[in-house]
């Protein structure tokens, strides 16, 4: 076994073969400089000339007008799949508990200002109180967040059950707030929308990420998902949960707890018995997810599943 010594170079004085002092004689550093240090040499270098000052002259990777073609959209697609994935891997998110639902349901704080509105017709009035009512899913998403992130499960060195909500307000507000109360961080998927559109303020800020595209978006809310729970919602949480369910359905995902909270919103907007007597779905269908109420069940169902301590 021969063990390699580098030869001295003094400093300033040309190698035996004419190369630059102090040569870097080792075999592990890489060879080719990273690229922000590329960036460095770019930026320091004369930017004078019409050929320099020219877009065309950009590095490729600093070039935003560039990356916005459409011609680059597959770029876009891989840059909005790596970086969340590795910045999740980064800070040691091994699995999520996903919660979806609206981003109408008032907090039992906004309930009680809710009920003080009487500037409305008989319509607004109704809708209204059926919010109202649905105050209490606030309530039950901010404690089943709190009950996954108190449990903290360590598997692999890994953190499991981070709670990952869409990162928006009502529900997943909730979600993230009810991590906070345990103390943990949490997960806020956020997208790019016509419309004003910001992270909650429980969202941990090295854990919020923004989208531009829903499916990559919804790509991110399964990869690590190993339960969701899904709280009454509209187009948005019907979309996301659908899908979730073609997946194990189809065989292209395997089964994870699916909670559905509130029976009453469930059955009354869903028919699934008669998606089932149709014959457009198998009865064993019905048992891809589960209706429960409260967040307490809804853990019992994971730590039962997973056989949790």
């Amino acid at each position: 076994m021969t063990e390699r010594k580098d030869p001295p170079t003094e400093p300033g004085v040309p190698g035996p073969h004419g190369e630059p002092s102090n040569p870097d004689r080792s075999l592990t550093p890489r060879k080719f400089y990273k690229a922000e240090q590329e960036a460095a040499f770019s930026d320091a270098s004369p930017q004078h000339t019409p050929q320099t000052r020219h877009p065309a002259y950009k590095l490729a990777f600093r070039d935003t007008d560039f990356l916005l073609r459409e011609d680059l959209r597959p770029v876009r697609f891989q840059l909005e799949l790596l970086k969340a994935e590795t910045m999740l891997e980064e800070a040691g998110v091994g699995s999520t508990l996903v919660i979806y639902g609206s981003a109408r349901i008032p907090s039992p704080e906004e309930a009680d200002l809710l009920k003080d509105a009487t500037e409305t017709d008989d319509r607004q009035a109704k809708t209204v109180e059926k919010l109202i009512e649905k105050a209490k899913f606030y309530t039950e998403a901010r404690k089943l967040a709190f009950l996954a992130s108190s449990a903290a499960v360590i598997e692999d060195g890994k953190r499991q059950f981070v709670v990952t909500s869409g990162g928006g307000p009502s529900i997943m507000e909730a979600a993230n707030r009810g991590a906070q109360d345990a103390g943990a961080e949490s997960i806020g998927l956020n997208i790019v929308l016509p419309h004003e559109q910001a992270p909650n303020e429980y969202v941990t800020p090295r854990l919020s990420f923004q989208f531009h595209y829903f499916a990559l978006r919804k790509m991110h809310f399964l990869l690590r998902a190993r339960a969701v729970a899904v709280f009454p919602g509209g187009f948005g949480t019907f979309d996301e949960f659908f899908e979730l369910l073609t997946l194990i359905q189809t065989g292209k995902m395997k089964p994870i707890p699916i909670l559905l909270f509130g029976k009453d919103f469930w059955t009354r907007v869903v028919n699934f018995e008669a998606l089932a007597e149709e014959g457009v779905i198998s009865a064993k269908d019905l048992k891809l997810f589960r209706i429960v109420e409260t967040a307490d069940e809804a853990w019992d169902r994971v730590t039962r599943f997973y056989q949790l301590p």
